[in-house]
């Protein structure tokens, strides 16, 4: 810990018997990023789909979408969506 501080993840010993030793590794954090796990295949997500895109509504519709017209925006399982390479629509809000 005091040469490497928080960056230091864990320690291991290895040993050799046929060399007669052993080894101290060590893992450590070398770079950190936000990111966003993926969500589960089963996951309902809320995708956008524009009232003018007929042929992507009805590619939605056919995998089990559906439109929830209070909150006018398209429901699908986030597994589907990635079959439909639609997860550039993917929206946070829910309408």
């Amino acid at each position: 810990m005091r040469q490497y501080g928080d960056k230091l993840v864990c320690v291991r010993y290895r040993y050799d018997e046929t060399l007669q030793k052993r080894f101290k590794t060590i893992e450590l954090v070398v770079d950190e990023a936000p990111w966003k796990p993926e969500p589960a295949n089963d996951h309902i997500v809320f995708i956008t789909v524009k009232w003018n895109e007929k042929t992507v509504q009805e590619q939605v519709k056919k995998a089990g979408g559906r439109w929830d017209k209070g909150k006018r925006i398209w429901k699908l399982r986030y597994g589907k969506v990635k079959e439909l390479g639609l997860t550039t629509r993917i929206t946070e809000k829910d309408g």
